[in-house]
């Protein structure tokens, strides 16, 4: 988008929706005063302009120019008023096509088909979907600005998985699973040391983290692994790299840094919290006598777009001989692309990345996201045969900073062996 032909287009195309959703503007609002009227086109016409002149500052400067939250809230803004001005676009549109269908028939068929105003007191079909387009657009635009206020609230979700095969010393264990920190993103400290110190108030037996520590750059951990070297658990924190600790998002290198040394940067950091990082292997976990085998890979996706830096075999070569595998995989389409078809005897995966989107609706009985469509795996638990998979939403944010529907959450998983329960 920094080319100027790649510019150029997009601003036309914010213009040309700017024009179109004035319009329809213009068309409501002609019964009101013209006092109103001046209110109504001046505060459109101004948030435009900001949203086009915010957009050049993006596309012609760099990323300190602005503050970094002023940046992402703005930028976030935008996206924001862009995707409501396309959303009231569909309605706008039925109406304009209808009309066209309309015209056509009145010229081919008819003599006069003019049936677009209703009797009495009733408004006409095309003041109505523009309205109702500018409502639709006026909600969603509202929407995503209240989330905003959600990217930092923190639920817990807890959830019993029982096992035949689970060794009864493994029974009742209890893992405290988080993923997509996205410390790049991150703009109140003291909010994400709260979300911490509810991971830490869960005392897990076992903690593990399912990749996407940073955006990109190693550097974005400094101000935030005094919090997260916090997360302690008796058995270990355990983690692994998902497809933004690759730094495949940037162009290197940055200050000095090549993308090779960002990552073995990002190494240390796990090493130096007290973080386990998990790259093609497994180990053994033993808890009351028994023995269960904790197999971590690198990101592995089965989408052509995301990497696929993974090796299942290696990892697993050896573990056949434990009665209980744990798998920790970022990408969950990993699932049912390899885990599934080729290792029948991995219990748990505990996967991430999807972030829900960080938008959609999440109530008891009813689950929607968007993500859903790219996805088939995309939040919480997921059941096949004997095996299990278990989608984390994310603890962070990327991009949108903000979350509708889809909160942060930090999952509490209890084993259980279904003979003893």
């Amino acid at each position: 988008m920094r080319t100027p032909f790649g510019s150029f287009i997009v601003i036309v195309i914010m213009i040309l929706l700017d024009v179109y959703v004035f319009m329809a503007i213009k068309s409501v609002s002609h019964s009101a005063s013209s006092k109103m009227r001046a209110f109504l086109f001046s505060a459109y016409w101004m948030v435009s302009v900001i949203a086009i002149v915010g957009l050049l500052i993006f596309i012609f400067t760099g990323p300190d120019f602005l503050p970094k939250k002023v940046r992402t809230y703005l930028f976030a803004s935008i996206l924001a008023f862009v995707f409501a001005q396309l959303v009231s676009t569909v309605f706008f549109l039925i109406d304009d096509i209808r009309r066209l269908i309309q015209w056509i028939a009145a010229k081919v068929f008819f003599r006069d088909t003019e049936i677009s105003t209703m009797s009495g007191d009733g408004i006409s079909r095309s003041v109505f979907l523009s309205w109702l387009g500018i409502a639709a657009g006026t909600t969603f635009f509202g929407t995503l600005i209240y989330g905003f206020s959600n990217k930092y609230n923190y639920t817990v979700k807890r959830i019993k998985l029982p096992f035949d095969n689970l060794p009864p010393g493994f029974n009742g264990v209890k893992i405290v699973h988080f993923s997509d920190v996205h410390s790049g993103s991150f703009t109140n400290k003291k909010a994400v040391e709260r979300g911490v110190q509810m991971i830490i108030a869960e005392k897990g037996d076992i903690v593990i983290f399912s990749g996407d520590l940073v955006n990109d750059r190693a550097t974005e951990m400094k101000d935030y692994m005094d919090v997260f070297n916090k997360v302690k658990a008796p058995m270990g924190v355990y983690s692994t790299f998902g497809n933004h600790d690759y730094g495949e998002y940037v162009n290197w290198p940055i200050d000095g840094v090549t993308k090779a040394q960002n990552l073995i940067n990002l190494a240390k950091i796990h090493a130096e919290m007290g973080w386990r990082l998990m790259m093609d292997e497994h180990i053994e976990l033993e808890r009351n006598g028994d023995k269960i085998a904790l197999i971590g890979i690198q990101n592995w996706s089965a989408k052509a777009r995301f990497p696929k830096y993974g090796d299942m075999k290696k990892a697993y070569a050896g573990a056949e001989k434990y009665p209980f595998k744990i798998l920790i995989s970022h990408d969950p389409s990993h699932w049912d692309a390899q885990v599934r078809p080729e290792y029948s005897d991995v219990d748990l995966t505990l996967s991430g990345h999807t972030h829900g989107m960080q938008f959609g609706v999440d109530i008891p009985g009813f689950k929607w996201s968007p993500v859903q469509y790219m996805y088939k795996e995309w939040d919480g638990l997921y059941e096949e045969g004997k095996q299990k998979l278990y989608v984390n939403p994310g603890f962070g944010f990327i991009g949108y900073p903000g979350r509708v529907g889809i909160l942060p959450e930090i999952t509490v998983i209890e084993l259980v062996n279904n003979k003893m329960a």
